[in-house]
């Protein structure tokens, strides 16, 4: 099972290497683009965004983030996040990731956006200036292992009270987006 992580890991860092992140400035404005490695380990801003998925009992679908991630491994976290590549739409990239780790589409809103630096312990920091993303959806999931470890539907308050009493289970996005603009999510 290692040398599956092993392999895993390295495919993600490969494609980390490879793969372009958006640059702005605090206003949203592209100034560049460079790769995703190195704005993670540069800690420069750059693009993202964050997909919350509810059911019709006011359920948050979360997602257990694959142990052999490259950063928060196996913390749970919204149903899915990334990056925009360069002419996506913040819908778009939520549309496309959405299906990529979870295996399905549904329609989705844009609510709020904020900037957050969040530095980890191999190095690397997130500095991104993130969207939220909203959509109903009320069935499983098709979850793709390489990105993620398990999923679960959780009641929208129990969430709120598991990251006070289980902030260490939580990614730092997350846990940010439920302190400071969950009221943008609880629709």
């Amino acid at each position: 099972m290692n040398c599956y992580y092993d392999f895993v890991a390295l495919k993600q860092y490969k494609a980390m290497k490879e793969e372009k992140v958006i640059l702005v400035n605090e206003n949203d404005e592209q100034i560049g683009l460079m790769p995703k490695l190195e704005a993670h380990e540069k800690a420069i801003l750059h693009r993202a965004f964050s997909v919350f998925i509810l059911n019709d009992q006011k359920e948050l679908m979360l997602q257990q983030r694959a142990h052999h991630k490259y950063h928060s491994p196996g913390l749970w976290t919204n149903t899915c996040c990334s990056h925009q590549r360069e002419g996506e739409s913040n819908i778009e990239a939520g549309t496309r990731r959405l299906e990529e780790e979870m295996g399905f589409t549904t329609p989705l809103k844009e609510t709020i956006s904020f900037i957050y630096k969040a530095p980890f312990d191999n190095g690397l920091t997130e500095h991104e200036l993130d969207h939220v993303l909203v959509g109903q959806y009320e069935e499983k999931p098709v979850i793709n292992p390489e990105e993620v470890s398990d999923w679960k539907w959780m009641p929208i308050e129990d969430v709120r009270k598991d990251i006070m009493n289980n902030p260490d289970l939580y990614t730092a996005w997350f846990k940010i987006i439920f302190d400071k603009f969950y009221e943008h999510i609880a629709i």
